[in-house]
């Protein structure tokens, strides 16, 4: 299915690609200035640190529905290991094989194109085989420190978890926002829950895929009209799935990536966190959610935490 009329209309009303030069590289990532990184330290009230990441595990999210997403499969390479002869100290060392995005992590600007072309108007073929991201790489981003919101979607709807094959819509954005007593605004990292990574912390991995809530090919527009920096969510998929419009594959990580060079997240355990802001009655907080810088990478792992 070609992309349809409606796409290529909400992608002509939010692009930005010329917004911050022809040579930008980071995109919305621009709107984290150094005022938003000050404010943002503010929400610091009681010093909890939450953590938002899943562990990294051999029995991890990915079921293998994505090629080439394993789980981490870790080796020790030395163990107790004298080397510099008998009595001295001894070292253990370990390595990991694992896709980068196959955890808690951003998507770069370069996972996906349309149309044979990446944000900001590059060609979609500077991604190579031998280099891979000769552009836009995830370790062009800045430190992604801001203030962060969450927007307890399934909690505005009064559930635990949101129903698989829910659109997360501009309504269900609003409805979060007005539960939560927060105005999302410019530089901010939006984290979206919609209680989907609770199959998989109960052990359900196939559940936690498919079916799944996720957001609306709408929601684009209601992150741009508030220029925020970054969005990240409690799911595998990021938008719903399967797609509301059959045949239409991962039209929201073509708007988000592709034509607003605004970075996404997925796979973010974010049930303490909703826990921790309703106990606090706030829902706003410090976010420290800085990429690895894997040269040439098309996303990246990612261990961030709320600071209340």
């Amino acid at each position: 299915m070609t992309l349809p009329q409606e796409f290529h209309d909400i992608a002509k009303r939010l692009n930005n690609w010329g917004r911050w030069g022809a040579d930008d590289e980071i995109g919305t990532l621009n709107l984290i200035t150094e005022q938003v990184v000050r404010e943002a330290g503010g929400r610091i009230r009681t010093g909890l640190r939450i953590p938002l990441a899943l562990p990294l595990r051999q029995d991890g999210v990915q079921t293998g529905m994505i090629p080439g997403r394993v789980n981490p499969l870790h080796t020790m390479t030395a163990i107790n290991h004298e080397m510099f002869g008998p009595g001295t100290v001894a070292t253990s060392d370990d390595a990991v094989t694992m896709g980068l995005q196959c955890a808690t992590h951003w998507d770069g600007l370069t996972h996906v194109s349309h149309g044979g072309r990446l944000y900001n108007n590059r060609p979609a073929d500077t991604v190579t085989a031998h280099a891979g991201a000769t552009s836009l790489g995830i370790e062009k981003a800045p430190p992604i420190v801001s203030r962060g919101v969450l927007l307890d979607v399934a909690r505005a709807h009064g559930t635990d978890r949101l129903p698989g094959g829910h659109p997360v819509t501009p309504e269900d954005l609003d409805a979060a926002e007005e539960l939560a007593g927060v105005t999302v605004r410019s530089g901010d990292i939006v984290l979206i829950r919609t209680g989907q990574v609770g199959h998989y912390l109960a052990g359900d991995r196939q559940a936690y895929a498919f079916p799944s809530p996720g957001l609306s090919l709408r929601t684009p527009e209601w992150f741009h009209a508030r220029d925020v920096a970054a969005v990240a969510n409690d799911t595998l998929t990021f938008e719903i799935f399967p797609p509301e419009i059959e045949g239409l594959w991962m039209p929201v990580h073509a708007l988000d990536l592709v034509e607003m060079g605004m970075l996404q997240g997925q796979n973010w355990n974010l049930e303490e966190l909703s826990e921790a802001c309703a106990a606090e009655g706030r829902w706003e907080f410090f976010l420290s959610a800085v990429a690895e810088p894997f040269v040439g990478a098309v996303g990246a792992p990612v261990a961030p935490v709320a600071v209340l």
